[in-house]
């Protein structure tokens, strides 16, 4: 039986582990921390708890299809339709809802900004065609070489999905309204771009909010890995907590083993499931690693807010933004000026608004994040207390009345936190998600061609972040790998 390493518990490493473990691989899992999930996980305290990651899932289908593809039964995770799929309070005082359904949203479009409905229509209209191509050309193959890519196709499809442009003037195509222009691309905020810096390509993002939906895992998305755990424990799978591995073999050219504080083992292949650009400190002097010349841009940072709440919000919905007087400006003054605005987006999330068990009767947990550079260039033990009390009033002020004095609990977690976890640079979202660092550009699922053995898989390697895009980059290393173990 052919042995395989997993480096890193995230839930691109769980996914790598059982889709291995179905193709009658022996596969053990090594995780420096004391839990499963990587950025997936709660905070807790007495009896509130919250996801501390992520909290929206987008593409459940694909979620839920590799799930099944490495063996676990999709009635195991139960997901929760948001509709609305979300809030978005503008300062002007217009709260728009985002629909599911395409008339509903037209029709809540034409009332707040009348005569933009059509350019909403043209949009979808476009998209129904542009995201299956997408999703197949850019989600669904990896790039091992440049030619792969620069291909008329592809290039052809590059064009159409604006990808020379930024997602916010992609969207500029179809939407006048700064308002609009906003809630059109504050989705690259998701996987830690700027709407001014990401991509055109990532326009595909709003698309996929209507078209299949917003949900929420019940529960919390951290009730995923631990799911993921015990189903590869059950089929003999192996996970070694509490342990780094600090070093991996190469030898002429092959990856044949790891090694750890406990000794070397010797594996057939390994899939290194950290932050991409942590990968180089376990080659040594390995000569088919390609240096990069500039460091890896890290993706934004995020202030998190969780608090366990005496109150709860009828007319509450699961996920709500609230934005500045100017989008663009504030978050240009986070990517690009490296600051804190003095007056923040942020993004709340309520699920007791959804699920009932998400908190005590009568009670709620939210979760606020607020976009803000990495983890170096502030001071984050001075900074972050400020921006929450400001963010907390502000919430307060403008969709939760009667929030702070209602507070039971409530803990901070800055880019500092994130960085000690192992984020890279203390960004939440891998590396940025700029041109440069998309699509071939991105770290690969077969990084290194001259490296036989050796796979990568997580936020920081194409296609992406997000967890079900995390799970297709798991998914295509283990296809790379036993494509690779046949030869």
């Amino acid at each position: 039986m052919k042995r395989a390493a997993i480096v890193g518990a995230g839930i691109g490493g769980l996914t790598s582990a059982l889709l291995l473990n179905r193709q009658g691989w022996d596969v053990t899992v090594y995780e420096r921390g004391s839990r499963v999930g990587g950025r997936i996980g709660y905070e807790q305290e007495g009896g509130y708890r919250i996801d501390q990651g992520p909290t929206i899932v987008l593409l459940p289908e694909m979620l839920l299809g590799i799930l099944e593809e490495a063996g676990v039964d999709r009635s195991k995770i139960e997901l929760l339709r948001c509709d609305p799929l979300y809030r978005v309070h503008y300062s002007s005082g217009r709260v728009m809802n985002k629909m599911t359904a395409r008339e509903q949203q037209a029709e809540e479009i034409e009332r707040l900004f009348p005569g933009e409905s059509q350019g909403f229509s043209k949009f979808m209209k476009d998209m129904d065609t542009l995201f299956p191509a997408g999703r197949a050309a850019f989600l669904e193959r990896a790039f091992p070489r440049k030619r792969d890519f620069f291909t008329p196709s592809l290039m052809s499809l590059m064009g159409r999905l604006r990808a020379h442009k930024s997602v916010r003037k992609a969207v500029g195509d179809y939407f006048q309204h700064e308002e609009l222009l906003d809630a059109y691309s504050l989705q690259s905020l998701y996987i830690g771009g700027s709407p001014f810096g990401t991509p055109g390509i990532y326009s595909l993002l709003p698309y996929a909010e209507h078209e299949y939906g917003i949900w929420m895992v019940k529960g919390g998305y951290a009730a995923l890995p631990v799911i993921l755990e015990q189903e590869l424990m059950s089929r003999g799978g192996r996970i070694v907590l509490n342990t780094e591995v600090t070093g991996l073999s190469i030898k002429n050219g092959v990856c044949q083993g790891i090694e750890t504080a406990a000794g070397a083992e010797n594996v057939d292949a390994v899939i290194y499931n950290g932050d991409f650009p942590h990968l180089s400190g376990l080659l040594g002097q390995t000569t088919e690693f390609p240096r990069k010349r500039k460091p890896y841009r890290p993706s934004s940072g995020c202030v998190l807010i969780y608090a366990g709440v005496d109150k709860t919000w009828d007319d509450s919905t699961t996920h709500q933004f609230f934005l500045p007087p100017s989008l663009d400006g504030s978050l240009r003054e986070v990517f690009n000026q490296r600051r804190i605005p003095a007056k923040s987006s942020f993004y709340v999330f309520n699920p007791a608004a959804l699920d009932e068990t998400a908190a005590p009767p009568g009670q709620s947990v939210l979760y606020f994040l607020i976009p803000v550079p990495d983890a170096h260039g502030v001071d984050w033990s001075q900074e972050s207390e400020a921006l929450a009390e400001r963010v907390l009033e502000e919430a307060e002020q403008r969709g939760f009345p009667g929030l702070r004095e209602a507070i039971k609990w409530q803990k901070i977690r800055t880019p500092v936190d994130a960085e000690r976890d192992g984020l890279y640079g203390g960004g939440s979202f891998g590396i940025a998600p700029v041109l440069f660092q998309s699509g071939v550009y991105r770290p690969q699922p077969k990084p290194f061609p001259a490296i036989r053995g050796l796979y990568a898989a997580g936020a920081s390697v194409h296609p992406g972040g997000g967890v079900p895009i995390v799970m297709q980059s798991a998914r295509m290393a283990v296809n790379l790998l036993m494509k690779e173990m046949e030869t």
